[in-house]
Protein backbone atom coordinates (compact mmCIF):
# COMPACT_ATOMS: atom_id res chain seq x y z
CA UNK A 1 0.00 0.00 0.00
CA UNK A 2 2.82 2.41 0.84
CA UNK A 3 4.28 1.86 -2.62
CA UNK A 4 0.92 2.81 -4.19
CA UNK A 5 0.84 6.02 -2.14
CA UNK A 6 4.36 6.88 -3.24
CA UNK A 7 3.51 6.15 -6.87
CA UNK A 8 0.44 8.40 -6.64
CA UNK A 9 2.45 11.24 -5.11
CA UNK A 10 5.13 10.84 -7.78
CA UNK A 11 2.52 10.89 -10.55
CA UNK A 12 0.85 13.99 -9.14
CA UNK A 13 4.15 15.84 -9.00
CA UNK A 14 5.64 14.53 -12.25
CA UNK A 15 6.43 17.37 -14.67
CA UNK A 16 4.98 17.03 -18.18
CA UNK A 17 8.14 16.84 -20.32
CA UNK A 18 6.70 17.77 -23.73
CA UNK A 19 3.82 19.28 -25.63
CA UNK A 20 1.56 22.23 -25.10
CA UNK A 21 1.62 21.85 -21.32
CA UNK A 22 5.32 21.07 -20.87
CA UNK A 23 6.51 22.17 -17.44
CA UNK A 24 3.19 21.63 -15.65
CA UNK A 25 2.69 18.97 -13.01
CA UNK A 26 0.48 16.14 -14.22
CA UNK A 27 -2.27 16.90 -11.70
CA UNK A 28 -2.44 20.42 -13.14
CA UNK A 29 -3.03 19.27 -16.72
CA UNK A 30 -6.46 20.23 -18.08
CA UNK A 31 -8.96 17.39 -18.25
CA UNK A 32 -9.58 17.81 -22.03
CA UNK A 33 -5.85 17.22 -22.63
CA UNK A 34 -6.00 13.95 -20.69
CA UNK A 35 -9.20 12.96 -22.52
CA UNK A 36 -7.35 13.58 -25.80
CA UNK A 37 -4.52 11.29 -24.69
CA UNK A 38 -7.08 8.69 -23.64
CA UNK A 39 -8.64 8.71 -27.09
CA UNK A 40 -5.31 8.75 -29.00
CA UNK A 41 -3.36 6.49 -26.67
CA UNK A 42 -1.08 7.27 -23.76
CA UNK A 43 2.69 7.21 -24.34
CA UNK A 44 4.61 4.04 -23.52
CA UNK A 45 6.25 3.55 -20.16
CA UNK A 46 6.00 5.20 -16.78
CA UNK A 47 4.81 8.60 -18.10
CA UNK A 48 1.95 6.94 -19.96
CA UNK A 49 0.92 5.08 -16.82
CA UNK A 50 1.04 8.31 -14.81
CA UNK A 51 -1.03 10.18 -17.41
CA UNK A 52 -3.59 7.36 -17.40
CA UNK A 53 -3.75 7.61 -13.61
CA UNK A 54 -4.32 11.38 -13.80
CA UNK A 55 -7.08 10.76 -16.35
CA UNK A 56 -8.81 8.43 -13.87
CA UNK A 57 -8.30 10.93 -11.02
CA UNK A 58 -9.97 13.72 -12.98
CA UNK A 59 -12.68 11.46 -14.42
CA UNK A 60 -13.68 10.48 -10.88
CA UNK A 61 -13.54 14.02 -9.46
CA UNK A 62 -10.63 13.34 -7.08
CA UNK A 63 -8.41 16.24 -8.13
CA UNK A 64 -9.36 18.55 -5.23
CA UNK A 65 -8.69 15.80 -2.71
CA UNK A 66 -5.16 15.32 -4.07
CA UNK A 67 -4.23 19.02 -4.33
CA UNK A 68 -2.61 19.01 -0.85
CA UNK A 69 -0.05 16.46 -2.12
CA UNK A 70 1.35 18.87 -4.71
CA UNK A 71 4.90 19.90 -3.90
CA UNK A 72 6.16 23.43 -4.52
Amino acid sequence: MLNDQQALKQAINQIMPFGKYAGRKLLQLPEPYLVWFHSKGFPEGKLGQQLALMYEVKLNGLEAMLQPLLES
